[in-house]
């Protein structure tokens, strides 16, 4: 979803000697393969927007291979992209790098401050990994590494499985089946009281070459919205979008993970970059995209 979102991006903004891979293509986690790409395509500038995801569910499942799979990748793209002089490198973290009881708004100086939320500390630890990585290749080596912690994303090539899949694609996917089958109740997982915020995966985009334009600090940046919803609130606006007419159930027995993630973005916006899309907007043209697929 981010790579293909910075790579239309680019695009816009008149580049057109791009270089990418898809997964299926360059398995980031294979050292090997990733030290032949550096070498054989020599890029100058490198977004590291590659990493294994998931929503609550998976992330609590699948631990270890959230921990091993994105070290694994971070190490391998991060190490030869020293290696090979790569002018600037973003490297694009998450929200939940930040302790679970953390001051709300998040400011970037509360990293470290506090536990991480149990349900996903193995992928946080790993973006938090990737971050120290940028900050000491900087110090050791004086590379231009930077990085980027985006609030939840959403918008085209986002992942609909139910089992993986983040909260909002969740609802969508959901919403839609129940308003096609005529089902009367929809599942929500938690008491739908956690406050999330959300951003559209274009915004970020735009973040991400602002900050390869603009920013050559090593302190990491928060990329947001600037205000957060409810998961019952959001619910109801999925729901409304989507046109499903029956009930919303919530299941008080599944976990809600954090109760707020709101990221202070104050430092870039201050910068002159600001979100553009609204969360009604967005989803309502996301769900447009996406329905006939589903």
């Amino acid at each position: 979803m981010v790579g293909s979102a910075v790579w239309r991006a680019l695009e816009a903004d008149g580049f057109a000697n791009l270089v990418g891979k898809r997964s299926a293509e360059l398995d980031l986690k294979n050292q090997a393969a990733v030290e032949a790409f550096f070498q054989n395509e020599k890029p100058q500038y490198v977004v590291l927007a590659a990493a294994k995801v998931g929503g609550i569910l998976a992330n609590n499942i699948y631990r270890a291979e959230f921990l091993y799979d994105n070290l694994a990748i971070q190490n391998n793209v991060i190490h030869f992209a020293y290696k090979y002089g790569v002018k600037k490198l973003l490297f694009l973290g998450s929200s939940c790098i930040y302790p679970k009881l953390a001051p709300q708004p998040l400011k970037e100086e509360y990293l470290l401050s506090g536990l991480l939320e149990p349900t996903n500390e193995p992928y946080a630890i790993a973006k938090i990994a990737g971050i120290k990585m940028c900050e000491s290749y900087r110090r050791q080596y004086g590379c231009n590494f930077i990085s980027a912690m985006p609030t939840n994303l959403y918008g085209p090539n986002d992942n609909y499985d139910l089992n993986n899949s983040h909260v909002l694609p969740a609802l969508i996917r959901k919403m839609h089946e129940a308003k096609v089958q005529q089902k009367s109740e929809v599942e929500i997982w938690g008491t739908g009281s956690p406050l999330r915020e959300f951003l559209h995966v274009d915004d970020l985009a735009a973040a991400c070459l602002f900050l390869l334009k603009e920013y050559n600090e090593e302190l990491f940046v928060n990329v947001g919205f600037g205000s957060d919803i409810s998961i019952g609130d959001l619910a109801q606006l999925v729901k409304k979008i989507v046109g499903f007419e029956g009930e919303l159930k919530f299941n008080t027995e599944k976990p809600d993970g954090t109760p707020k993630k709101l990221m202070d973005s104050g430092r870039i916006n201050a910068m002159g970059w600001n979100p553009k899309i609204s969360l009604e907007s967005g989803i309502s043209t996301t769900y447009a995209e996406i329905a006939p697929s589903l």
